[in-house]
């Protein structure tokens, strides 16, 4: 059932609650201004729609959502996707894409899907957000020197080759300001934690750059310069579009964005479950995100999702219902209405500096170092990541990178396996002292312990050791007590060497079976045919029945 947490937490809603609210939703609301700015530009798409996307976005995502202290938005999660969408089919085609990824994303959470965020493995998670903040480095490279490019290319390697050949057109002006920008940005939490570092070199850079160029002559881009005015109000709602041929040509792209955004949006509801102890409800906050993605582009904005940091600034602050995220969105558009003619100032040398920081706190050092000491399979999974998300695109990597996961997990479960041979004496259950009880195994009779589960990985480890055994007994046991799971192929093995021991008149008896194999193998017949009278929940009834057979 949809229920938005908003009306759950408006039941003893009080003033005290709403002040915090207030002041958490006016500083996140402070905060996003630059960052909504920063990733419209990283993204390859005007100022202004940044704005548009916090407002709408962040407003539906804290009205909608499953999580009490979401903050919604424009992310550098989504520069990678959108820019390369922009440069292929331009805004309308990012816009109809959007929508479709927001109906993608209802449909996860009507469905019930939240839950599978948790099957997508940290090492995927961690090689991605890897990947991810080195583009958005590479694509700030030429307005962090002041570089002269023209329109740049969307991949990697376009990129590097552009900034190579217009090395010499270097704005040392531009890059004296991206540096010390960017040393003020990360020095500035040690003066003041509540003002964000990146609101302070916005004001600090447009300031000083109106003296500098009025005084000195200095000259450096800013996004009045590159893109105009910003406008002073939200633009009358659109709609993209649809036609089919728009459908089919970026539905691929409207999956990427429907992945990219349930992901990174369940992220930041856990990391925010943490902060305060409470639980999220991921399918409301699905729903919600949907709705949000529908929501911005038809008023001209840009994909969005739960941002980490802007979450974890308005726990901080005191955010402790969606009220805060509802203020956020109104102080941004208050400042957008008031405000917004100023913003043409802003220097993109400085915003270049912004969006280098991020990209910094986005790569994960610490979490890649840790995983680089660990096992190779790992490894292996976190570099295929990060360098397809790099070179090639981030779905892809997902893709590829579950597939790589899925594989070396599968070889792990085969390594861990393993099938036993037992002739005379055999452990049983625990008796009354606590001692495990050794049972005595009948003549013409032969005990095979399967370790771990009988799937399409494991079976040839089963045929290998039927093989080897040369059996020469009239009772067969297979013991399956560490066997929680079996498939078709672990089916059809055991079928296998059911007709095998019927051309030498022996009996197979199965001990221990747990409930996923039992009932898989009643549906599908199997258990007919071994006969149900020799199947036995332990491994005493078992060898009753082989010590029947054999005399």
């Amino acid at each position: 059932m949809f229920k938005p947490e908003l009306f759950n937490s408006l039941k003893g809603y009080n003033g005290k609650t709403f002040l915090s609210d207030l002041i958490a939703g006016i500083i996140v609301g402070i905060v996003a201004l630059p960052l909504a700015i920063a990733f419209a530009i990283a993204s390859g798409v005007g100022p202004e729609r940044g704005l548009f996307t916090a407002i709408i976005a962040g407003f539906c995502i804290s009205f909608f959502g499953g999580s009490k202290v979401q903050i919604g938005g424009p992310t550098g999660a989504f520069a990678v996707i959108v820019f390369g969408v922009v440069q292929e089919f331009g805004f309308a085609g990012l816009a109809t894409a959007t929508v479709m990824a927001g109906i993608l994303l209802i449909l996860l959470g009507v469905f019930k899907m939240g839950g599978l965020v948790k099957f997508i493995p940290y090492t995927i998670v961690t090689g991605f957000t890897a990947g991810i903040a080195v583009t958005i480095f590479v694509g700030q490279i030429g307005d962090f020197l002041g570089l002269t490019t023209g329109k740049m290319p969307g991949d990697f390697i376009g990129k590097i080759g552009v900034y190579a050949k217009s090395i010499t057109t270097i704005n040392w002006y531009s890059f004296g300001m991206a540096l010390i920008s960017l040393i003020i940005i990360f020095v500035w939490p040690k003066v003041s934690k509540k003002i964000p570092g990146s609101l302070i070199v916005i004001i600090l850079a447009t300031l000083l750059n109106l003296v500098f160029e009025k005084t000195l002559g200095w000259h450096t881009d800013t996004i009045g310069s590159r893109y105009g005015e910003i406008p002073s109000s939200l633009p009358a709602p659109a709609l993209p579009d649809f036609s089919i041929g728009a459908i089919t040509k970026l539905f691929p792209t409207a999956i990427s964005i429907a992945v990219l955004a349930a992901i990174e949006s369940l992220l930041s509801a856990v990391v925010a479950d943490g902060m305060i102890g409470s639980k999220h409800d991921s399918n409301t906050e699905l729903v919600a995100q949907g709705i949000a993605n529908i929501a911005s582009p038809l008023f001209g904005g840009i994909p969005a999702t739960g941002a980490i940091a802007r979450t974890a600034t308005n726990i901080k602050n005191g955010g402790r219902t969606p009220i805060a995220g509802i203020v956020h969105a109104v102080v941004l558009l208050l400042i957008m209405m008031l405000l917004g003619k100023y913003a043409v100032y802003i220097p993109m040398a400085a915003l270049s500096a912004v969006l280098v920081s991020v990209a910094w706190n986005m790569a994960g050092l610490p979490a890649v170092k840790a995983l680089l000491k660990g096992q190779k399979s790992d490894i292996c999974v976190l570099l295929v990541t990060f360098l397809i998300t790099v070179f090639i695109d981030l779905t892809v990597a997902i893709e590829v990178g579950l597939g790589f996961a899925a594989f070396f997990f599968i070889k792990k479960m085969i390594d861990v396996s393993e099938v036993q041979t037992k002739h005379n004496i055999l452990t049983g259950g625990i008796t009354d002292n606590g001692k495990e009880e050794e049972l005595t195994i009948p003549e013409k009779t032969v005990v095979y312990e399967i370790e771990g589960p009988l799937f399409f990985g494991t079976v040839r480890k089963f045929e290998l050791a039927m093989e080897k055994a040369k059996i020469d007994c009239k009772a067969f046991i297979i013991r399956m007590r560490n066997t929680n799971y079996i498939d078709a192929g672990g089916l059809r093995a055991l079928e296998q060497c059911k007709e095998a021991c019927d051309r030498k008149k022996i009996t197979i008896i199965l001990s221990g079976v747990h409930t996923q194999p039992y009932m898989l193998m009643e549906k599908t017949g199997t258990l007919n045919l071994l006969g149900k009278e020799n199947v036995f929940e332990n491994i005493s009834d078992a060898l009753n029945r082989a010590k029947e057979i054999s005399e």
